[in-house]
């Protein structure tokens, strides 16, 4: 049974075990590369390459994030009553207080982000802000509080890299079977390339749906339980994701690199349907999490 320790521990060995698994593709695939073309500098450049995204997603990924979804800093004169909110369920829950960004959006939504709870950002739209009421809006912040503190946060952060340079090194792939190298002449060379990067084409969207799935969509339903014993008022989320969940229109900069870090997914109108489809949803149904929290006796 998942436990806030046990999750926190899962996901310290997810992260490393997701890092460790991009530099050994990265290296491998760099490594096939140099053998064909007889060049080491490939190798090389594969090996500086997969330390240095590495070290940008520990280190920066949450940064790339805030940039990709349009958010702001706001400090505690902006809006004191969300300073408060936050800074008495940080307290509650033990934490240090997250530093607190605003997106410019009408669609309420909100996520966290940072490589740590010391470093840790909560970022609301202000949608959530202006459309939910207190305890709603008290409820989301202790959900992605939660995920701070079970340390989803790093993880989530990190794929958001990952998945995105899974498709650029695809694409990297492609070039270098059509433009070559030192022995471009090598008819059978030649092929072994093209069809290593037809299969790495045809798969890396695939594999960036796989890197999602590594986000166990049992954060979800941990982090909202753990919400609602913040709160003593598992209501307040269930009302909250309700009005999130109906309000009809996307979040205007949602991409699907960032989805999986909102409370609920940010597209609108684009619900998966069949077996399949909903296997890779990075949320788990809506009217589920709803009903676990309504059926909470706290």
């Amino acid at each position: 049974m998942a436990t806030l320790y046990t999750e926190q521990d899962r996901n310290i060995h997810k992260t490393w075990l997701l890092m460790t698994g991009f530099l050994v593709f990265i290296i491998g695939a760099t490594w096939i590369f140099s053998q064909a073309y007889g060049n080491s500098g490939i190798l090389y450049f594969g090996v500086a390459f997969a330390f240095l995204m590495n070290f940008f997603s520990y280190w920066y990924s949450h940064k790339i994030v805030l940039a990709m979804s349009g958010a702001q800093p706001i400090s505690e004169n902006e809006n004191r009553e969300l300073y408060r909110l936050v800074e008495n369920l940080s307290i509650t829950a033990g934490l240090p207080m997250p530093k607190l960004y605003i997106i410019n959006d009408l669609a309420p939504n909100a996520f966290a982000t940072g490589r740590d709870p010391k470093h840790a950002v909560i970022a609301v739209t202000s949608g959530l802000l202006n459309q939910l009421e207190r305890s709603e809006i008290e409820g989301v912040l202790a959900h992605e509080l939660s995920h701070i503190g079970n340390r989803d946060i790093l993880l989530s952060t990190i794929i958001v890299m990952l998945v995105g340079f899974v498709s650029l090194i695809s694409d990297w792939f492609w070039r270098i079977s059509f433009y070559g190298g030192r022995n471009r002449d090598n008819k059978g060379i030649k092929e072994l390339v093209l069809i290593i990067a037809i299969v790495l084409a045809i798969f890396a969207p695939i594999v960036g749906s796989i890197i999602h799935l590594a986000i166990s969509r049992k954060r979800e339903f941990l982090a909202d339980a753990s919400g609602a014993l913040l709160t003593r008022y598992p209501d307040g989320l269930a009302s909250a994701l309700e009005r999130i969940s109906s309000y009809p229109i996307s979040i205007a900069r949602a991409n699907h690199a960032t989805a999986h870090l909102y409370i609920i997914s940010p597209f609108k109108g684009k619900e998966a349907v069949g077996f399949l489809a909903k296997l890779f949803m990075t949320h788990p149904p809506i009217e589920e999490r709803i009903k676990i929290l309504r059926g909470m006796n706290i």
